[in-house]
Formats: C-alpha cells, sequence, structure tokens
C-alpha cells in the first residue's frame, strides 16, 4: 500500500514538473487589480461587489476626506469598473455580475453628481434600441449598461423601435454612433432600413450591430455596417471612434474577423 506523505507528494510533482497551484476565486483576481489608495480601494471592490449602499459609503469617506466629487468618477467609480470589465473580457465573471456592478457605479454617478457643483465631462452619446418588431432587450441592456459603465451618455429607445424614431434620435442627439440589437431574422432587416434613412440624411455615423439573430456578414452588407459579437465590443467600438478611428472601412477591419 502506498503512502504519500504532503512532502513525498510535493517531490513527486516537482520532479515530474507538475506546478501545484491555487485555485484562483473571482475575488482573489480582483483584489489583485484593485487600486492600492486606502480611499479608493473600499470604493472600487464595492464596485466589483455590485454594493450600492457600499459605493456610497465609500465615495462620502473619499469626499469627507477632500476628494473631488466629480474626480472620483473616474478615479474610483470608472477604476473599479475597469477591474469588472477586463475580469468580464477574461472569462472570470460574467453578465449578471458586470449588470450588477453596472448599476452600482450609475447610482455612484449620481451621488457623485449630487454632491458637485459641477457636471461630469461625458466621452460622448450613443443612440441604442432594438429593432423594429423586437422586444428581446436583454442584450440591448446590457450594452447601455456596458457604454455607461465606460463614461458614455445613452440614449435608450427601449425595444421594438420604429425605423423612424431611431432616425429622429440621431438627428435630435447627433451621437457618435448608433447601435442596434435584434434576436430574431424577422427583425434585423429593419438595420438596412435605419442605414438608408441615414445615408439619405446625410449622416454617416457608424452603426453597430449584433445580437443573437445577426452575424457579421449581414453586417457588412450595408454602408455604416460594424459588426459587435459581443455586447463588450459595444464601448470599444466607441472608444475606438473616440480615438480617432471613425472611418466605417477601418472600424470594420479593427473589429471584423478576417
Amino acid at each position: 500500500m502506498l503512502d504519500f506523505t504532503e512532502a513525498s507528494l510535493k517531490k513527486v510533482l516537482t520532479r515530474y514538473n507538475v506546478a501545484l497551484e491555487k485555485a484562483m476565486t473571482p475575488e482573489d483576481a480582483a483584489e489583485e487589480l484593485y487600486p492600492k489608495d486606502e480611499l479608493i480601494y473600499p470604493i472600487a471592490k464595492a464596485i466589483f461587489e455590485g454594493e450600492e449602499d457600499d459605493v456610497v459609503e465609500g465615495l462620502q469617506a473619499a469626499m469627507d476626506a477632500g476628494k473631488d466629487p466629480i474626480a472620483l468618477i473616474d478615479d474610483a467609480l470608472m477604476v473599479g469598473m475597469g477591474v469588472v470589465t477586463k475580469l468580464y473580457d477574461e472569462g472570470v465573471i460574467f453578465l449578471p455580475n458586470v449588470m450588477m456592478s453596472a448599476d452600482a457605479m450609475l447610482n455612484g454617478i449620481e451621488y457623485c453628481k449630487e454632491n458637485s457643483e459641477t457636471a461630469p465631462v461625458t466621452k460622448g452619446t450613443v443612440v441604442c434600441h432594438v429593432a423594429e418588431g423586437d422586444v428581446h432587450d436583454i442584450g440591448k441592456n446590457i450594452v447601455t449598461a456596458l457604454l455607461r459603465a465606460n463614461g458614455y451618455d445613452v440614449v435608450d429607445l427601449g425595444r421594438d423601435v420604429p425605423v423612424d424614431e431611431v432616425v429622429n434620435a440621431v438627428v435630435a442627439n447627433k451621437p457618435l454612433m448608433v447601435t442596434g440589437t435584434a434576436l430574431m431574422t424577422t427583425t434585423m432587416y429593419a438595420f438596412k432600413e435605419v442605414n438608408d434613412k441615414l445615408l439619405e440624411k446625410g449622416i454617416q455615423i457608424p452603426f453597430a450591430c449584433g445580437g443573437g439573430a445577426v452575424n457579421q456578414d449581414f453586417v457588412s452588407q450595408y454602408a455604416l455596417g460594424v459588426y459587435g459579437e459581443e455586447a463588450a465590443d459595444a464601448p470599444k467600438i466607441a472608444d475606438a471612434i473616440i480615438a480617432g478611428t471613425k472611418d466605417i472601412a477601418a472600424l470594420r477591419n479593427k473589429f471584423h474577423k478576417h
């Protein structure tokens, strides 16, 4: 009968180059990413945990210590959401976690705004909608949450949005891009109508589309279309536009699979 002690087992594993690594939980992974500042750390952690009350408590403590409320949006709330986004991109956490964190962050932003005499500077405006005839809005809700979490103003038109309403919202709000989601193949053709009516009005902004029914080949058929395979692509596309990549072909080259 073989009797391995912990020491002898370790020797065997070491001999055969088998690494003994502690399994890392999402909490462990997040802990390694949190900022070290004692005032910012609890806020970032509360964002990751989706604890709205703890976010407000941390913000108030930071303000009491002299931190500017509006500066805390970038220096604490966005930092905490950055941890969430990174771990989501790496598959460590999942969409329900992101939604909880986004809600906590948005609540924190409102608290900061209420306690400041100046308004925060946003990156820009994005119009979001679910295609006409489609009532499935989970994907759109995730897109809007992630965009807001990354510092964008979102005009959320909701679900089953008529084509003309989308176009009118773009005209009225002058966004840097518009997004559309569709779960059903019978509804995704509304995107082509939105595209054509925007072009008729001389509007040539990126139209980022995705959803269960949508694929890259379909989106590539219309002039303004940029395909987003995942909801997390929306803020990445918006960031690319802000950074200067506004040409549709350039955005497709960056985000489409070849």
